[in-house]
């Protein structure tokens, strides 16, 4: 663990924190967290099973993968259930890019033209003509 001790102050504030070590059934793996904390989870290979074990949460607001592959970490960033996925960076954001999350993190999407459907009316009309 690298930080985590409590700032001096009013609050309750940690610094940027990273978390090592953990293991899947810890509430800190499990659970969102807002802050400046990083619980990170080595993994030897990309199968199956790692990616159903990072897909394991009611959460899905956003992801990271790290790796040298681009492609290797392109296929699991397509396979993560997350709003966003940054590869190789993190906490990146365009005005022109949908911003949402999955699950329980989030309904519809902010920014970008997939906003454009929380203040739109869509209709379908059907006409038998003959």
């Amino acid at each position: 663990m690298l930080g985590g001790s409590r700032l001096d102050g009013p609050g309750y504030f940690v610094p940027p924190t990273i978390l090592v070590d953990v293991k899947p059934e810890m509430r800190v793996v499990r659970e969102e967290i807002f802050g400046p904390v990083l619980v990170a989870t080595p993994f030897d290979e990309a199968d199956d099973a790692m990616i159903a074990e990072a897909n394991n949460t009611i959460f899905g607001l956003a992801a990271g993968v790290w790796g040298g592959n681009g492609a290797e970490c392109q296929r699991i960033a397509n396979r993560l259930r997350a709003g966003t996925v940054w590869i190789n960076c993190y906490h990146v954001f365009d005005a022109a890019l949908p911003f949402g999350g999955y699950k329980q993190s989030g309904w519809g999407r902010e920014m970008g033209q997939a906003v454009l459907a929380n203040y739109l009316e869509n209709k379908a009309i059907t006409t038998h003509i003959g």
